[in-house]
């Protein structure tokens, strides 16, 4: 099965658009997975303009290997470090910044990854297998309560007490190594089911974004990103959970907001402060023809800003 085949970009054509790419722009892909947007971006760039993507999957790395192309670079890194990097190559300001968040379909259907129940696999899920721990070591070690929060407050789940009973009463009998393993022990706990959503979805869904700090990366990258974007410059945000979502839109609405005076302080509406972001257009999703061809669009949602003044 070819990379084609497995992985779909997701909202490709309208995140592209709404980064508003400049000919001699400087671009930053906070999440390459298998290069989607950073191809249609280099497509959009003129001779003298420039792509830093990041990513911390060694399998996205390799895939980025393929692109032979000098207005293009890859750095191993998350994109919570995205300050950092840009200063170690250089580059004090670009013109927009692109963050494809959570997991991508070729990590989802790579058995080895141990990020999906419908495989049997390892129990890993680390984004970047080079550093960390798996979700089987984290397992081994937590306490029933951190087990029980983290289901409860990164997958939403229920029944999370009873799943981390579950799992410290399974791990007696030996190490909880496989996903299987741990679906089982997760559809056992779970008394009731959503329709057409597995009793482990939730629980593997926290484990995930627990173990790769997905939501406290998102929380430090947003503030670097109005820092490093050049007036004019647009961040452009793709989220699949509603936790991701929350984070993204009441950072945007704050800093896209003047801050707030006294009603009745004596002053001229030129003189109010500017916000730093302007927020562009509405939430934008998949659309219907996008999901029926990609069923894992569904739960996507893109919001774009600007970054005040002009280019």
């Amino acid at each position: 099965m070819s990379d084609d085949f497995v992985h779909k970009t997701v909202l490709l054509y309208e995140a592209v658009d709404s980064l508003n790419v400049q000919p001699d722009g400087v671009y930053v892909d906070g999440t390459f997975g298998r290069g989607g947007h950073s191809r249609l971006i280099l497509e959009k760039l003129g001779q003298h303009g420039r792509l830093i993507a990041l990513d911390k999957d060694p399998a996205a790395l390799q895939e980025a290997g393929k692109i032979k192309d000098s207005r293009f670079q890859i750095v191993h890194s998350g994109f919570a470090k995205l300050q950092e990097v840009l200063n170690g190559l250089g580059v004090a300001q670009v013109n927009g910044v692109l963050l494809d968040l959570g997991v991508s379909s070729p990590q989802l259907d790579e058995a080895a990854r141990g990020f999906s129940f419908r495989f049997d696999g390892p129990l890993d899920m680390r984004m970047d297998v080079t550093r960390g721990q798996t979700a089987s070591e984290w397992l081994t070690t937590a306490d029933e309560k951190e087990i029980g929060e983290v289901i409860k407050n990164y997958g939403e789940e229920r029944f999370a007490k009873q799943v981390a009973r579950a799992i410290v009463t399974a791990r007696e009998g030996g190490i909880i190594a496989t996903t299987r393993q741990l679906a089982e022990i997760v559809a056992k706990a779970v008394r009731t089911r959503e329709p057409n959503q597995d009793p482990a979805t939730r629980t593997f869904q926290a484990l995930r974004i627990y173990l790769n700090q997905e939501l406290e990366e998102l929380s430090l990258v947003l503030p670097q990103c109005v820092s490093v974007l050049a007036p004019g410059g647009r961040l452009v945000v793709i989220s699949f959970h509603s936790l991701e979502d929350r984070i993204v839109k009441r950072f945007t609405r704050e800093v896209s907001n003047p801050d707030t005076l006294p009603s009745r302080l004596p002053i001229r509406a030129k003189e109010l402060p500017v916000p730093v972001l302007r927020l562009v257009g509405k939430v934008i999703r998949a659309s219907d023809a996008e999901v029926a061809e990609n069923p894992r669009s569904r739960s996507a949602v893109m919001r774009v800003a600007e970054k005040a003044g002009e280019l």
